[in-house]
């Protein structure tokens, strides 16, 4: 476990998690994270604070703390999608759900450029997995999405 603190991004998420000490796990084991420390209560055990590097990236999180915090998985869910890229989204899916994650949208091919695949952790947070395949311009990715928002209407209509 580094210790490393001296050097913070301007943007962090931080996560409130029923069930902090397993979702470190889950999250080293899935997309290969790397513990920088973590803070418990003596008394409980459980998780006050933790920082974790991800791909370049910095997520803090705690153990959900009634009145203070509420996590994902005690909502139902959450609105908020983690976009982690990737070297390859096929082994960064394939590892994510070994390791526990559930299947929210399988990998393909997208009209922006990217290879993609969304997996839901045990704790209700979404991630969007995905690698760059080919670079396309604002314009031309507009097209594709006035071609793909066009032919969705078309198969709702024929419904």
């Amino acid at each position: 476990m580094s210790t490393s603190t001296n050097s913070y991004p301007p943007l962090v998420s931080y996560l409130s998690i029923n069930g902090a000490a397993e979702a470190i796990d889950f999250y080293k084991a899935a997309f290969g994270a790397t513990e920088r420390y973590r803070l418990t209560d003596s008394a409980s055990g459980r998780i006050g604070h933790a920082e974790l590097e991800l791909n370049g990236s910095l997520i803090m999180l705690s153990e959900e703390f009634p009145g203070c915090n509420t996590s994902a998985k005690t909502l139902g869910g959450t609105p908020v999608v983690f976009c982690l890229m990737v070297k390859s989204a096929d082994a960064a899916f394939d590892r994510a759900v070994a390791a526990g994650a559930t299947v929210v949208r399988p990998l393909s091919d997208e009209f922006y450029g990217f290879r993609s695949a969304t997996v839901e952790d045990p704790f209700g947070y979404k991630w969007m997995l995905q690698h760059e395949i080919e670079k396309v311009a604002p314009e031309e990715m507009q097209k594709r999405w006035d071609d793909m928002v066009k032919e969705c209407s078309a198969n709702d209509a024929a419904k």
